[in-house]
């Protein structure tokens, strides 16, 4: 089982680029962030050499999406947009050469029906998802819970498997996130069976709260077991929310590790 440290949330009180190195120290085996193009990309990639750790996922950049507006990927208006925030990662990825590259698919605008929106939503799938495969990197698209994110466009596995149908493109898969399936109360075990053989990556945190694992509800050896049927071999992303000081936070990595080592 391979572990990345999400360092957009994880081993803040460093700056960015020796969170890389905080992670290694701390037993982790790779590193993801949410949008690294602030940090130079030859200055990111020194980084993860130094410390020997691979990149396993970056967002491509998603327009006013955190900022409470509704992205790029699913908005028409915004093709010309999402064009360039498409090269822009594409650039970034050739240096930093992250294994997966996840396009978030943003909030339904006004003005636009649903449907529209996926399709529009599709189209830049595949279109990433064909120029990503030059080089060697996966793409991906998350569903993400309505009640932290309101109007987001794809919410749950069903609407996962509809999009990816949609998109029918062997180098486009689904990112599963456990604590957005948790978040809205799903059957995340249905969830798994679903999409199996079709998730690239996993990330986790607790819910409530998304804090570490533990702090919550959440039964992670259940879950855990459910991807190991289903096949997943992949990696797992911790993008939690310290609720502990960050290294008593990381007292779940001993346990799993020991569960999966018995």
């Amino acid at each position: 089982m391979r572990i990345a440290a999400n360092i957009s949330l994880l081993f803040t009180e460093h700056p960015m680029l020796e969170r890389v190195a905080a992670a290694a120290a701390a037993g982790f085996d790779g590193v993801e962030v949410q949008f690294p193009y602030e940090v130079p990309a030859a200055a990111f990639k020194e980084a993860l050499d130094g410390a020997a750790m691979p990149l396993v996922l970056i967002n491509l950049p998603a327009g006013d999406l955190m900022s409470g507006g509704a992205g790029l990927a699913a908005v028409p208006a915004c093709q010309a947009e999402f064009d360039k925030a498409l090269q822009e990662a594409l650039t970034y990825a050739a240096v930093v050469q992250p294994m997966c590259v996840n396009v978030l698919p943003g909030r339904l605008v006004d003005g636009v029906s649903r449907e529209e929106a996926l399709r529009t939503l599709a189209a830049n799938l595949r279109k990433a998802a064909e120029a990503f495969q030059v080089l060697g990197i996966r793409v991906l698209s998350e569903a993400i819970n309505p009640l932290d994110m309101p109007g987001f466009l794809i919410n749950t596995p069903e609407h996962l498997d509809e999009l990816l149908h949609a998109v029918d493109h062997p180098n486009c898969l689904a990112q599963f996130d456990l604590y957005h399936m948790a978040r809205q109360g799903l059957d995340i075990q249905a969830g798994l069976r679903l999409l199996t053989g079709r998730i690239g990556h996993v990330q986790f945190a607790d819910c409530p709260g998304r804090g570490e694992p533990g702090s919550g509800e959440v039964d992670f050896s259940a879950l855990l077991g459910g991807l190991q049927n289903s096949g997943y071999d992949a990696w797992l992303g911790a993008e939690y929310k310290p609720i502990k000081p960050m290294v008593e936070s990381l007292e779940w990595m001993a346990i799993w590790h020991d569960a999966h080592d018995a």
